[in-house]
């Protein structure tokens, strides 16, 4: 139950999946429902306990998403999907002996992101488990996750020059992107052959110096940033300009002196992954 790269945990012998989304687990409802009742169809049952609470239903369809997970048959499904939070909501219309057993156990499988938050450290092994299972090199891990602590201290410094929505980080975001590769993470994404739609993630699919050179950008900009303080949207957008131009700059001179280019188009999703991130 500790390992969180697995997707299935277990109660009283009832298999119940669940999903890392928004940096927590989600669990599928059905799956809650079958493992507290003995009905024979946990989807119809939910349907029914959703007619009968109107303020069940509303809950579960502002709060809920539906989110894909693995059926038996191994084809992914949309679920309808909850967080700890959600779940012991659920629980509250289900008359079950199972329901205080169920809390309990519920408790100790959230504990794991609670001592994540207390140990940061625990979270970066998780990171590491994750991304050493899907094949990725130890030395391009470091990598990423350094990039991942660099990126959080630019969203905090955005968030402190009054930066707020993640419709405006995405705009700064391709300002530093355009600056450092000469494309925005949209276009870059295409260069890859990434689907713009998926969920896929542009930094999972960058070689070492990709990644390198991301960061650079960022924390120049991070820097930029505490230094000058700018106070509007037009003011933080020169500074991610400027942050990825010396990036941009030091990416070019890289290239002169490896006589060739930076910006791959190797991807992790390409069959031959391990060579093409070590390059």
């Amino acid at each position: 139950m500790k390992d969180k790269t697995k997707k299935l945990v277990i109660f009283q012998s009832k298999q119940i999946r669940r999903t890392w989304h928004n940096d927590e687990w989600y669990f599928s409802l059905v799956d809650v429902i079958g493992a507290l009742t003995d009905s024979a169809n946990p989807t119809d049952y939910l349907k029914k306990i959703r007619k009968r609470d109107d303020s069940l239903k509303e809950y579960l369809g502002t709060n809920c998403p539906q989110i894909e997970m693995l059926t038996e048959t191994g084809k992914k499904r949309k679920t309808l999907s909850g967080n700890t939070k959600d779940v012991f909501r659920l629980i509250q219309s289900i008359p079950s002996k199972k329901a205080e057993p169920f809390k309990r156990w519920l408790a100790e499988v959230g504990k794991e992101r609670l001592d994540e938050i207390e140990n940061p450290e625990l979270a970066q092994e998780r990171m590491k488990s994750l991304y050493e299972q899907k094949g990725y090199p130890k030395d391009w891990i470091d990598k990423r996750l350094r990039g991942m602590a660099i990126r959080q201290n630019l969203t905090d410094e955005w968030l402190e020059r009054g930066i707020e929505s993640q419709k405006d980080y995405a705009i700064l975001t391709a300002e530093i992107s355009k600056a450092t590769f000469g494309m925005t993470p949209a276009e870059y994404k295409k260069y890859k052959n990434l689907s713009d739609k998926s969920k896929v993630n542009l930094r999972d699919n960058m070689t070492d110096l990709e990644l390198i050179f991301t960061m650079l950008g960022e924390k120049v900009t991070t820097e930029i940033s505490k230094t000058e303080k700018p106070k509007t949207m037009p003011a933080n957008k020169k500074a991610a300009k400027r942050g990825g131009t010396v990036a941009g700059k030091a990416r070019r001179d890289t290239e002169r002196e490896l006589g060739r280019s930076v910006v791959s188009t190797d991807n992790f999703l390409d069959g031959n992954t391990k060579k093409k991130l070590k390059k």
